[in-house]
């Protein structure tokens, strides 16, 4: 496999890219804005090209810019990332026509995933089940009204290109989809481009549960089991796992299948995730197809032992697969957390700064996915993940006592993170029974969220406290009679260790 491969992205995602390349001997450039000059990826990128400016539009978003740059360094192929451009068929094409290998979907499985509408009815086809709901767009409340009252509420709305949690409100009644139809429909226009909506009826606290799978030129397709993400907040994702304890053997065989199906009708290549939703009575429904590499593929990494980036780059380098699905074992348990730089006393709002300290987490079976390091300056122009921190055990109980000292183990000072909200978690006796779905979070935040802000309110100290001491001279050795950053992230951890003790 030999290319020059130009990553647009940024963060975690742009160094792990960086680091297959480096095991491949691929040569990379890696684009940047003017806040990520000083990232990690930028340092270890065989080459760096500034795109000038700071915001989405001005730098990762920006199609003229990142083709511009790709044809100047000479590059053979663009890899890009998740988020951003990734889904984008636009970009998609404008890579074709500049002879540009996309690591990824070609346009026309882009257009026609990326149509939620189509790809239902693609899937619909295929024989793949659907959630009950709208035929068509809806053209305008009376029609939404109509099909929300055939199909029974509560029911869905969603925006046809929507996507990331957003572009989509749940209504009740027919006054609430009046309401919400007019709400979603300028949500909608405003971003994503686009005002078109649709109408599905809303599974009543479903799991969700999605098929990690790829697929070569020569329509070769095979899956790498299942993640379960009902961990979620406001249709985000913030903690995956590998297995499924929804699963048994018989219903993991089916969602394959399904799987497996669907992406052949769309005549899918490259990595691709079939997004379902399973409710009470085990019956499973199409969601979506995340049309990229996932946040959470090192949980299907750490159970497979199969490096996903480097079979996008030889699925991109027109290669056939070189396993069958009898090659494919899936092999004890694997956690991935999404560490966010949010504020849990604010609504988990972004919370952008500069992390004094950082401490990532090591030991056996943990892997952590960060650009970050001590006195690195989050921007607050992008996403608020900062690391996502995983372990892998021999079962799901080892895999979570490995995540639970991870966590207890990792330091972030200096701003505010998810590392308590997932401690929580670890020690929740819902998750810890698997008895959860994606409601779990409304049900269990309230009765956390006294101790989590007790654990922030002593972080931040912690921060401040480091602060004041990198910019204090030197002086005498003494005994301490003061709060040192040390002792007041000590007082967090005895809070965190009490609330514990007693969840």
């Amino acid at each position: 496999m030999k290319m020059k491969l130009l990553i647009a992205n940024r963060g975690e995602i742009a160094l792990r890219i960086i680091r297959t390349c480096r095991k491949l001997g691929i040569r990379t450039v890696l684009v940047h804005s003017d806040p990520d000059r000083e990232s990690l990826p930028v340092y270890y990128a065989d080459e760096r090209y500034p795109l000038g400016g700071s915001t989405p539009g001005e730098t990762y978003l920006n199609i003229p810019k990142i083709i511009k740059a790709a044809v100047g360094t000479r590059c053979d192929a663009i890899h890009p990332g998740y988020g951003f451009l990734a889904e984008d068929a636009s970009f998609v094409a404008a890579c074709e026509e500049n002879h540009l290998t996309f690591v990824g979907p070609p346009s026309e499985a882009l257009e026609k995933l990326g149509n939620k509408l189509l790809a239902r009815r693609t899937m619909h086809e295929a024989q793949v089940p659907i959630i009950p709901g709208s035929d068509g767009q809806l053209r305008d409340e009376d029609v939404a009204v109509e099909v929300a009252e055939r199909i029974g509420y509560p029911v869905i709305i969603k925006a046809v290109y929507g996507g990331g949690g957003r572009g989509m409100r749940m209504a009740r009644t027919s006054e609430e989809v009046r309401r919400f139809f007019r709400v979603t429909k300028l949500e909608s226009a405003s971003a994503f481009g686009r005002d078109v909506l649709y109408l599905e009826k809303q599974l009543i606290d479903p799991r969700h549960v999605e098929i990690q799978a790829l697929a070569d030129s020569r329509g070769k397709i095979v899956t790498l089991g299942e993640r379960e993400c009902s961990i979620q907040r406001r249709h985000q994702k913030l903690l995956e796992e590998a297995p499924s304890v929804a699963l048994d053997e018989k219903l993991r065989e089916r969602l394959c299948d399904a799987a497996k199906k669907g992406l052949a009708a769309a005549r899918y290549v490259n990595a691709g995730t079939v997004e379902f939703l399973l409710d009470k009575s085990g019956r499973f429904y199409f969601l979506e197809v995340n049309k990229r590499l996932q946040v959470e593929h090192l949980v299907t990494e750490l159970t497979t032992g199969i490096d996903l980036v480097e079979e996008q780059l030889k699925i991109a380098s027109k290669e056939p697969l070189g396993m069958s699905q009898n090659d494919v074992h899936v092999n004890g348990w694997a956690i991935n957390c999404r560490i966010n730089a949010e504020d849990p006393k604010r609504g988990f709002s972004p919370s952008p700064g500069t992390v004094v300290r950082y401490h990532p987490a090591t030991g056996p079976g943990i892997r952590v996915d960060s650009a970050l390091y001590s006195g690195y300056t989050i921007p607050e122009f992008y996403d608020s993940m900062i690391a996502k921190l995983s372990s892998w055990g021999r079962n799901r109980d080892e895999a979570i006592r490995r995540m639970r000292i991870a966590l207890d183990e990792m330091e972030i000072v200096g701003v505010p993170s998810t590392v308590a909200l997932h401690m929580a978690i670890m020690n929740d006796d819902g998750f810890l029974q698997g008895n959860f779905d994606t409601s779990y979070l409304d049900h269990v935040l309230p009765r956390m969220n006294s101790a989590l802000l007790e654990i922030e309110r002593f972080a931040v100290a912690a921060g401040v406290a480091s602060k004041m001491t990198l910019r204090s001279p030197p002086v005498q050795s003494q005994p301490s009679t003061s709060k040192s950053s040390w002792r007041s992230f000590a007082r967090a951890k005895a809070v965190a260790q009490d609330w514990r003790a007693g969840w």
